[in-house]
């Protein structure tokens, strides 16, 4: 192993799952792990088996990931248990994933007060735990809890406590910065010490960021020898977050010159990865995120316009196309056309630079986008913008009109009926067409009405599910400033019996308008996609 890989461990997943206000569905853990997969990430810890429905379900039918290894979370064994018979650490192993992650205590304080045992017991808790784990897994990580505070307050025993781990078998010692109240020279000096018992090759660092340092204490720590980094996507986590991997993973290679399992194409897709986390949470990207932000490489006019243009490194310390992100000029309307031109040969588009068609398509982008749209979250529907701007995308259907009927009716014993009624009219092979259909809200009657409507693609059509459906409100009517009059934005996530999955986007004042966009995108991207012929 080369002294400059550095392995990448996410815990979004679980940490992530504590931030306020974020509450993960299955599907949602399912589409982060994947997107985790893409990118290049070395560890994704699933959560924890056993603590609630969430995880359970997820850990029931994990995604297939192809680069990176499940982590399940658990912890030591309890007091008076085995670890054999020690139900924590049976649920944990349950799933049967490659990497079992254990936490423990590893402060004297959190020993004797928190779990009321000695400090010799708790040792025996971490080795016999991770020994035991070690039979039933390919790796084993130790998270050692309170560890900074620990070695503050008793160094020998929180040296002790890393030493047990690594000891029993534990591929990963992982120091745990856990009330985020470190610095730098902290980290600098307990890993300088705890490395003289576990090498550096099986040491971790694991920060919160209530000092507003976990990604320099996570850098720190790596300079000082340690070989995993744990954070979070965009630093999500309890209280004020856990380390940001999208920020320390671009210091790590471009800054610092370590290796990881991320390649420098896979490096450009770190902004697709953050931006389309905040669109599964509902909220909008921070504009001001180092690397990623829209505002990262924004230039307003003036000097700083005309020295970006002649060198662009006075004002931007990378290319932000390393990273995924893209060149912002206010005053220029050239910017972006890069992106378009990217995005075109991903999809086989042969153009030229110069060619007309490009610099309409991005207009129209920075048009939409202006209007509320938002595509690093909805791939497909950027796929279908591009491709119609070149004349590639089939009409399976002419669309007419559609129109849906709620109605909300009590029965004579007072229960309630409530039912949705969708009419849609499209010319479909040349032949005019209306059909009808009812279904449990407005969207699921659209979707019924929408089958029929393409009976003809039936085939195709027949695995088509939709797996998440999200709407945000997210900015007031320019003119009136009423909040009624808010633009909707609604992302619908589908999928196939393939197991491919991707995501769709409408924007309108009616939410039902927008949701028809996003699913009519839905349908048409499967349908070209499977070849289908209009």
């Amino acid at each position: 192993m080369s002294d400059k890989r550095v392995y990448l461990y996410d815990s979004t997943l679980r940490d992530g799952a504590q931030t306020q206000g974020v509450d993960f569905s299955p599907a949602d853990k399912v589409a982060i792990a994947t997107e985790l997969d893409r990118l290049g990430i070395d560890y994704v810890e699933g959560g924890w088996p056993g603590a609630n429905p969430t995880d359970d379900a997820f850990f029931a039918q994990l995604p297939r990931l192809t680069r990176a290894r499940f982590a399940a979370f658990g912890m030591t064994r309890r007091q008076g248990r085995s670890a054999a018979n020690d139900p924590g650490i049976q649920a944990v192993l349950a799933p049967k994933t490659p990497v079992v992650t254990l936490v423990g205590k590893s402060w004297d304080f959190q020993v004797e007060v928190a779990l009321g045992v000695d400090c010799d017991e708790n040792l025996r808790m971490i080795s016999e735990s991770i020994a035991y784990a070690r039979t039933r897994a390919d790796e084993v990580v130790f998270d050692a809890e309170h560890f900074f505070d620990g070695f503050r307050a008793n160094p020998t025993y929180a040296v002790a406590c890393a030493k047990a781990a690594y000891e029993a078998g534990a591929r990963w010692v992982v120091l745990c910065d856990t009330n985020g109240g470190m610095l730098p020279q902290d980290i600098d000096q307990a890993v300088g010490a705890v490395s003289k018992a576990v090498p550096g090759s099986h040491l971790g660092i694991h920060c919160h960021n209530d000092s507003d340092a976990a990604v320099a204490n996570s850098l720190a720590a790596v300079r000082a020898g340690v070989r995993q980094v744990q954070g979070t996507l965009n630093g999500l986590g309890e209280r004020c977050g856990n380390a940001n991997l999208i920020s320390i993973i671009p210091n790590l290679m471009l800054k610092m010159g370590f290796e990881t399992g991320i390649a420098a194409a896979d490096l450009a897709k770190l902004t697709h990865v953050s931006r389309v986390l905040d669109e599964r949470l509902n909220r909008a990207p921070s504009r001001n995120a180092p690397y990623v932000g829209e505002s990262a490489f924004a230039h307003k006019g003036g000097l700083h316009v005309s020295a970006v243009e002649k060198d662009p490194k006075c004002y931007e310390h990378i290319a932000p196309e390393r990273v995924g992100n893209r060149r912002h000029v206010v005053v220029s309307n050239q910017a972006g056309r890069s992106n378009i031109l990217a995005t075109l040969r991903d999809l086989g588009v042969a153009v030229e630079g110069d060619d007309p068609k490009v610099v309409r398509l991005l207009e129209e982008v920075k048009r939409r986008e202006y209007d509320g749209y938002a595509y690093d979250g909805a791939e497909a529907s950027l796929d279908l913008l591009a491709r119609r701007a070149f004349g590639q995308v089939p009409a399976f259907v002419e669309m007419r009109s559609f129109r849906v009927i709620t109605r909300r009716r009590w029965a004579a014993d007072g229960s309630l009926d409530l039912v949705s009624e969708a009419i849609v009219k499209g010319r479909v092979k040349g032949q005019e067409r209306m059909e009808v259909a009812e279904g449990n809200g407005p969207v699921n009657a659209l979707d019924a009405a929408l089958r029929k409507l393409l009976v003809e693609y039936a085939a195709q059509l027949e695995d088509l599910r939709l797996v998440d459906y999200k709407v945000r409100i997210f900015t007031p009517g320019a003119t009136s400033g009423d909040g009624t009059d808010a633009v909707t934005r609604v992302m619908i996530e589908s999928a196939d019996r393939h197991g491919q999955r991707w995501s769709t986007v409408g924007v309108s004042a009616n939410v039902v308008d927008a949701s028809f966009d996003a699913l009519a995108d839905s349908f048409t991207y499967k349908l070209l996609r499977d070849g289908a012929q209009a």
